[in-house]
């Protein structure tokens, strides 16, 4: 009898494999991280070679740790860092070049030419996105266009797209021996070519971007059965797929209208489900998929992206070396009481929402001799806080909804100091579930409906439980003030790169 499903999380930074048993408790994991790629100011790449080989390993990993047997193992599911783009040959499994990660900022001329026939929001009635390097589609272009022989492959029907979604589901399911090449509507949402109403990819938008629909993976829902694993998960159902984001919406239960969740990661990401109607923004924010289970509607969401939070620690660890280990972030923010008058705008690939300003780039404002590494590190976990503050704000606007409370999720919020100023800054509770990595647990829950191991959303919402929850204590005059000056320190990152 199966006792777990299992969810492969291909993240940014790192691939891990997540077993959940029936009660949605972590059993066992795996997790190794990838080489991250910076071939010039602005580009960022993943060798997919390195992300395949990863995943197999922390797939065993888990086995191994847990002592499981596979025959235990319901279904896996698979979460993926979205809009990081690859163009691979399915005749030999080859990528035609490395895959292009979502922060890469090379596409903008593209984007710019696109934006001067109809403006930044020229395809926004129809895919819910605006012209930016973020999304896929302007980065297959940018394959086709500089990669020897790409597009002639594609338009042979050799060279394919996918996400790193549709990779490993490919691979998964025999790759040239027969892998099946989908992808799921939260996926393709975010590649400014699938029409949010009809679910399927746009032609005319295809044709704009010069783009041959014929490399396109099949468009599937988020919970249903898409092929059966070989390997290490042989005979095990590949049964559930969502972007990492919507994932983590499915993973924090948020299935009614109004609902809301933010995940802290590399970036931060924080949707609201708007139900089975598209919710227009006109506050920067992002209309997308949420989930669709099996032949249900299909339900939306509006999102906020920021691009860059968790990376801002990395940057101090890595680039500055302030810090031995992303942890110790906290314990040196901690040695000061305040920001010491600085603000970090961490606008290193542009801003996202609500600004969606690729011309941005990253500023430190209010320098002066008293500031030390102290401050550095309260400023970096600050700099997440208020951007999650805009993005809320833009939510309230565009919703209608006043947030009674935030469910958060991802890498940081095990950091207290961070935790607390998001409530303080917000005004509202913060709250942590008991399961943090909701994430794969959203990939483990959509495969697991499709299977019948859950019998439906009640049973995945008795699952959630709060682990801890931060109570706002900062007065109303100190938080206008702190917001005040970000506002101020934002507005100084604009227009840095100038278009030649």
């Amino acid at each position: 009898m199966a006792k777990y499903v299992a969810a492969i999380d291909q993240g940014t930074t790192s691939t891990r494999c997540m077993l959940f048993d029936h009660g949605g408790n972590i059993v066992c994991y795996d997790q190794k991280e990838h080489e991250q790629i910076y071939p010039k100011p602005g580009w960022v790449e993943h060798n997919v070679t390195e992300i395949w080989q990863r995943t197999q390993e922390v797939v065993q990993g888990a086995i191994d740790k847990g002592n499981i047997d596979v025959q235990e193992i319901a279904a896996v599911g698979i979460t993926n860092q979205r809009e990081t783009t690859l163009v691979w040959d399915k005749t030999t499994g080859r990528p035609l070049y490395n895959a292009i990660v979502w922060q890469d900022t090379r596409t903008d001329q593209i984007c710019n030419a696109l934006a001067a026939e109809g403006g930044q929001d020229r395809f926004r009635d129809k895919v819910g996105l605006p012209l930016s390097t973020y999304f896929s589609g302007p980065k297959i272009r940018w394959i086709l266009d500089n990669v020897d022989g790409a597009r002639a492959a594609a338009e042979r029907g050799d060279a394919v797209f996918g996400n790193i979604d549709t990779y490993l589901i490919w691979h998964l399911t025999g790759g040239t021996k027969g892998g099946v090449h989908v992808t799921d509507v939260t996926n393709a949402s975010r590649t400014m070519l699938m029409d949010l109403k009809t679910l399927q990819w746009d032609e005319e938008i295809c044709k704009t971007m010069r783009i041959p629909k014929q490399m396109l993976p099949a468009i599937r829902s988020s919970s249903e059965m898409y092929g059966t694993a070989r390997g290490v998960l042989a005979g095990i159902p590949v049964a559930g797929d969502l972007g990492d984001q919507q994932a983590a919406t499915v993973g924090q239960t948020c299935f009614n209208r109004g609902e809301a969740k933010n995940t802290y990661g590399t970036g931060n990401f924080m949707l609201i489900n708007t139900g089975t109607e598209v919710m227009p923004s006109k506050s920067g924010l992002l209309s997308t998929l949420c989930y669709k289970f099996g032949n249900e509607p299909a339900v939306y969401a509006l999102e906020g992206s920021i691009a860059i939070t968790g990376a801002l620690v990395q940057w101090l660890r890595d680039n500055l070396g302030l810090i031995g280990q992303s942890v110790e972030v906290e314990t040196l923010a901690k040695t000061v009481d305040d920001n010491g008058g600085i603000y970090i705008v961490p606008a290193f690939s542009g801003l996202f929402a609500p600004y969606w300003k690729d011309d941005a780039r990253g500023v430190i404002v209010g320098m002066t001799r008293y500031v030390n590494k102290g401050h550095l590190a309260r400023a970096t976990l600050e700099a997440t806080a208020f951007q999650t503050r805009e993005v809320l704000d833009a939510m309230k606007t565009d919703s209608g909804v006043e947030l009674k409370s935030l469910r958060v999720d991802g890498g940081m919020v095990v950091n207290d100091t961070l935790m607390q100023f998001q409530a303080d800054i917000l005004g509202v509770p913060v709250i942590r579930p008991k399961v943090a990595e909701t994430t794969a647990l959203g990939a483990a829950y959509a495969a697991g409906l499709a299977t019948g191991f859950w019998s439906g959303l009640g049973e995945l919402r008795r699952n959630w439980g709060v682990s801890k929850t931060w109570e706002p204590h900062m007065d109303e005059a100190q938080r206008k003030h702190l917001y005040r000056q970000w506002k101020r320190a934002v507005e100084r990152s604009f227009g840095w790169i100038e278009n030649e």
